[in-house]
C-alpha cells in the first residue's frame, strides 16, 4: 500500500467493490441508490466521498462528450477544450499547489541555513588559524628556554599599526 492511503481509502475501495458487486448481480442502479450510499458515509469524511463522486461524474461526462465530439466536425472541438482550460481548480489541486509552495519555501530556508552554517564554520576556521599562528609566534623560546621578547614586541607593533 502506498503512503497516504489509510483507512478512509480502504473504506472507499470497499464501498466501491460492494457497489460493483450489486451491479453484477443485476440490480437496477439509479439516482436512489446513489443517495443510499451517500448517507452511509461518516460525517467527517462525507465531503471527501462526495467530491470523489463529483469527480467521477465529471470524468464520465467528459468521456461522453469526447465520444460525441469525435462524431461532430473538427471545428467544434476547439471551444470545448478552451472551456476546460479555464475551469476552477479543485480543492485537491489547490492543496497540492500550497504544499509545493511550502515545500519550496522549506527547501529555500534549508539552503540559506546551510550557507550561513558554512560561512560561520569558515570564519571559525580562519579565526582559529590566526589564533594558532599568534600563539606559535608568542610561545617561541630562545636557545636557553627564555621567551623571545623580540617576537612579542614585533607582534604588538603589528597590532598597533593595524588599529591605526
Amino acid at each position: 500500500m502506498a503512503a497516504g492511503q489509510g483507512f478512509a481509502f480502504r473504506r472507499k475501495q470497499k464501498i466501491q467493490r460492494e457497489y460493483r458487486k450489486l451491479l453484477r448481480k443485476g440490480r437496477k442502479v439509479g439516482i436512489q441508490s446513489d443517495a443510499q450510499f451517500a448517507d452511509t458515509y461518516p460525517e467527517h469524511l462525507k465531503h471527501l466521498y462526495l467530491a470523489e463522486e463529483e469527480k467521477l461524474k465529471q470524468q464520465r461526462k467528459a468521456t461522453r462528450d469526447s465520444v460525441v465530439l469525435e462524431e461532430k466536425p473538427k471545428k467544434a472541438v476547439e471551444p470545448v477544450t478552451t472551456e476546460r482550460k479555464f475551469k476552477k481548480k479543485t480543492s485537491n489541486q489547490k492543496a497540492k499547489e500550497e504544499y509545493e509552495k511550502i515545500k519550496a519555501e522549506r527547501a529555500r530556508k534549508k539552503e540559506e541555513a546551510e550557507k550561513r552554517k558554512q560561512q560561520r564554520e569558515a570564519a571559525q576556521r580562519l579565526y582559529r588559524q590566526k589564533k594558532m599562528e599568534v600563539y606559535k609566534m608568542l610561545s617561541k623560546k630562545t636557545k636557553k628556554g627564555q621567551p623571545n621578547l623580540n617576537l612579542q614586541m614585533e607582534y604588538l607593533l603589528q597590532k598597533i599599526q593595524q588599529n591605526r
